[in-house]
């Protein structure tokens, strides 16, 4: 069956797109540049990789560009099973995420002008010590609104995953599976918030839950899934 005659393959393609985007901001530059509790270390890093921090700026762009095609790709897909939810789908999996996504590049902005200092007159004000600060500032702004980012990644989960489970032509067991991986979300985002010490913990127990959202790319990618036609 061709991609042009499955919608959930087209879907599964933008869901994989996606996926590849999400891991160079997300892990691989925190992993490589940022230094816990070493503001001008970090700083350094940064500076000295700038080229590699901007293109995890413009992973982020692409990222809310594809995650917009992928909840319309949701859509309809999923818009004959419960029109109200695939809405749902859209907003709080789209449209405000995206958002977070643009104020994020902004944050990341900051912390290369400010790394990069000497590029603006006005950065002489502060010392190296204060720049770093404001480097490593900028830097946890970011993971912040990743942490409240989180929480829109678990919500758009609970439409989707009952979609699926009433849809009919996707596994029931995947739409279980996504809802729990949005009540990991949304447990991963309150331990931020109140217990940000102990987040890599619950993490790392929360991953059999969290790989719903793989097994609905894989299926789609896969498999693909084509809406019943509706006859009159």
């Amino acid at each position: 069956m061709s991609s042009a005659r499955n919608p959930g393959r087209v879907t599964g393609l933008w869901y994989l797109l996606l996926v590849l985007l999400g891991p160079l901001r997300l892990i691989y530059i925190p992993n490589k540049l940022f230094v816990p509790g070493d503001a001008a270390a970090t700083a350094t890093n940064i500076a000295a990789h700038e080229w590699l921090f901007r293109f995890g700026m413009l992973s982020d762009l692409l990222g809310a560009v594809v995650l917009i095609f992928l909840v319309l790709a949701f859509y309809r897909l999923f818009k004959r099973v419960d029109q109200h939810l695939a809405v749902l789908l859209v907003i709080v999996g789209g449209v405000m995420p995206a958002l977070i996504n643009f104020v994020n590049v902004v944050s990341d902005a900051g912390a290369l002008m400010v790394a990069r200092g000497g590029g603006a007159d006005f950065l002489s004000v502060f010392d190296k010590p204060q720049r770093d600060a404001l480097v490593m500032l900028f830097v946890r702004l970011h993971h912040h609104q990743v942490v409240a980012a989180e929480v829109l990644w678990g919500l758009w989960l609970f439409p989707m995953g009952a979609l699926t489970y009433k849809s009919g032509f996707l596994p029931r067991f995947i739409g279980v599976w996504l809802i729990l991986n949005g009540v990991a979300y949304l447990v991963l985002s309150l331990t931020g918030l109140f217990f940000p010490d102990y987040q890599d913990k619950v993490f790392l127990f929360s991953q059999p839950a969290l790989f719903g959202e793989l097994a609905m790319m894989l299926w789609l990618v896969i498999k693909g899934a084509k809406p019943p036609v509706v006859t009159t």
